[in-house]
């Protein structure tokens, strides 16, 4: 007998990489904008009019430039609004981050820090 009979492949498994600390997380549920598909680990703003979130880009001026959250889970938004779990706070790599046209790390790092979410440099995504 082998060692792989009786065996049975699982699948596999990819870690999440985007939580880097055990600095206190919290979700919540919010609307993103239609006009994208977005992923975990986008970093969102807030569109002062309506208050919905859309990918934050640095040239927007709707408030969104001003980086805001974290996405926690993918959020196909491509057609239409959608509901989706953010993180308002928490430690997080930023090699797994999504950025926005314009916006890079260092950017991101001072306007997040002020809504206590913090940005450590771990393995890429």
């Amino acid at each position: 007998m082998t060692h792989a009979e009786g065996l049975k492949d699982q699948g596999s498994y990819k870690p999440c990489n985007l939580v880097a600390g055990e600095y206190p997380r919290i979700e919540r549920i919010v609307t993103i904008a239609a006009g994208a598909n977005l992923t975990k680990g986008s970093v969102l703003g807030r569109i002062t009019a309506d208050g919905k979130f859309v990918l934050s880009a640095s040239a927007a001026t709707d408030g969104s430039e001003v980086p805001d959250a974290i996405l926690a889970e993918p959020a196909l938004a491509g057609t239409a609004d959608v509901q989706a779990v953010v993180y308002f706070s928490g430690e997080f790599n930023e090699g797994a981050l999504v950025l926005g046209t314009g916006h890079t790390p260092e950017s991101i790092r001072t306007p997040l820090r002020a809504k206590s979410i913090f940005l450590a440099k771990n393995q890429s995504a």
